[in-house]
């Protein structure tokens, strides 16, 4: 199975040690059950319960503390393959759970990316005792616009420093262990990255800015003292670990979708089979079987996206930096089918959606969250329309990419360098992988974007276009669609995806490339000649009833009584 099955869970690509720590997680959320997971959601309980079992089983300290750090622990390193796993599950079952773990990743990054051995050794330790942290980057009048960060740290006489400023909407600001803070110098200006205790008497946590089981806060620095062992880096150092921890963690947004429509997708497939209306089930009406459809062939896409973008993230290095295209598509793209998935879901179910014991309710809340963290889609779509000269028309070569599923420490995912040079980065030939499938709707997505290609080449944007924010990001989803497309396509072959479901899954491809097509030619300041390739960029897909009922009997359906929460 592509799809997470608690019950079935095999996690093949994982070592023993760690598929044991996966079904310990699985078999904590089980036995806390449905019932009391939906009561602590509704009542806003702070998730000591889960804590205490990050504790017991060391399960941060384990998954996100560096080999070189692991006091001798085999298993005991940082490794995306398996981080993996552990996002998908925690979100599976609510995304509080999930958030504390993503929030401690984000916290965890400037500290591990620095040159401070005192405070690595001191974080190994706080993990295994159970710690968890925060990322201290965000202020409220400025959000996450770094470049006007007002929190400052002042020079002292005696070599110390005195810290102070606020921040905003910061997880985990309220229990961290070690609150990684951003600040500028106050008088030369430069960054600096530094980190603070959330019991200190000059820490004051202000507030929670939301209304759910997460603490997401607002903090004060109130003439905290800093010493030079609390300092982590500064000028373009402290930067390029802002920048490059987010690079890490926005990737996890994508698993927390992944997460939550598939238990979602369990949920809608029994309720919609078991309920009769006008004398049929609900799954025997056509229009209900076409969106379940489209939310399975939408979901698998997004998996076997996230995975491939994983090995490409682990094989990275000074001369492969290509997941940085893969990886703000991950957080962009995927979260955004995932709002997708959700929202087809819940016209099969209707009313149900609303009720309070259903695990659904959380999930059309939760899910609208993804895209909106670390970035929003906007700020990750214009970093990924950098890369599209380069995708299109300047490729590189490189050897072939297998499964990176070794369980090995992903050492550059903290030395990964200076932020610039975006525009230098090469991508392997994009034809590789769909000329080496033959497939209807991929060949005619393979249509679609060679016009794209024409569009690029022959109507250019003009300068005042190029600055149109709303132009691009049209044009940013075209191109987004063709990686997303050839990833998959890749993975597809990985993992033996039958033909069947990967021309079915083309079948949404060519519908989604016509209506970013249309929407980009009915802005107000396209060309005639960008209007007349944009409508020969709208296709229709290649109907195939006997594929469409293989995959609604062989692969939806077939979810049936799959998996139900323990309650």
């Amino acid at each position: 199975m592509i799809l997470l099955n608690p019950k079935k869970y095999d996690p093949k690509r994982l070592d023993p040690a760690s598929a044991e720590l996966m079904k310990k997680t699985i078999a904590f959320f089980e036995a806390k059950g449905k019932r009391k997971l939906k009561q602590d959601d509704h009542e806003r309980v702070w998730y000591a319960d889960f804590l205490d079992f990050v504790k017991q089983e060391k399960v941060f300290s384990k998954l996100l503390t560096p080999s070189g750090y692991s006091d001798g622990d085999p298993d005991t390193r940082w490794d995306n393959n398996r981080n993996c796993d552990f996002n998908e599950i925690t979100a599976f079952y609510a995304l509080h759970y999930w958030y504390t773990w993503q929030v401690s990743i984000l916290g965890l990054g400037p500290i591990w990316m620095g040159k401070n051995e005192e405070v690595k050794k001191k974080t190994a330790e706080l993990l295994r005792e159970g710690g968890i942290f925060a990322f201290g980057l965000s202020e409220k009048e400025h959000g996450a616009d770094i470049y006007s960060t007002e929190m400052s740290l002042a020079p002292q006489a005696d070599g110390t420093y005195i810290a102070n400023g606020r921040k905003y909407y910061i997880g985990n600001g309220n229990k961290a262990a070690l609150v990684s803070t951003l600040g500028k110098m106050k008088d030369s200006g430069d960054f600096v990255f530094f980190v603070v205790g959330s019991t200190h008497g000059k820490y004051e946590c202000v507030r929670n800015l939301v209304n759910v089981q997460s603490y997401v806060a607002e903090y004060a620095l109130n003439d905290y003292p800093i010493y030079e062992y609390d300092i982590l880096t500064k000028g373009q150092e402290a930067w390029d670990s802002a920048l490059n921890t987010i690079n890490v963690g926005k990737y996890n947004l994508g698993w927390a979708s992944i997460g939550i429509c598939t238990h979602s997708i369990y949920e809608a497939i029994d309720h919609a089979s078991n309920r009769v209306l006008y004398g049929k089930h609900v799954t025997d009406f056509p229009h209900i079987r076409q969106l379940m459809t489209d939310a399975y062939c939408r979901l698998v896409a997004m998996k076997l996206f996230a995975l491939r973008a994983s090995d490409y993230m682990r094989a990275a290095g000074p001369d492969d930096r290509r997941y940085l295209l893969y990886n703000p598509m991950v957080k962009m793209k995927v979260t955004t089918q995932g709002e997708e998935v959700i929202n087809l879901l819940w016209d099969v179910i209707a009313a149900r959606g609303f009720e309070k014991e259903t695990y659904f309710e959380m999930a059309a809340r939760d899910i609208r969250a993804l895209p909106k963290l670390e970035g929003t889609v906007h700020v990750n779509m214009a970093l990924i329309i950098k890369f599209m000269r380069n995708y299109f028309f300047m490729p590189g070569k490189f050897p072939e990419l297998g499964v990176k599923t070794d369980p090995a420490n992903d050492d550059f995912l903290f030395n990964q360098g200076p932020t610039r040079g975006l525009g230098k980065i090469q991508f392997h030939d994009y034809n590789i992988a769909y000329n080496s499938v033959d497939l209807p709707n991929v060949n005619l997505f393979k249509e679609q974007i060679n016009v794209l290609k024409e569009f690029l080449m022959t109507a250019t944007p003009t300068e005042e276009q190029a600055k149109d924010i709303d132009f691009l990001l049209v044009l940013g989803e075209l191109f987004t669609l063709v990686a997303y497309g050839q990833l998959i396509i890749e993975n597809s072959a990985i993992m033996n995806v039958e033909d069947a479901l990967l021309d079915q899954i083309f079948d949404f491809f060519v519908r989604d490339f016509s209506k970013f097509a249309l929407q980009l030619y009915s802005k107000t300041g396209s060309t005639e000649k960008q209007m007349a390739l944009c409508l020969k960029m709208i296709r229709k897909p290649v109907p195939n009833p006997e594929r469409f009922n293989k995959i609604w009997n062989e692969h939806v359906y077939a979810l049936k009584g799959a998996y139900t929460m323990s309650d």
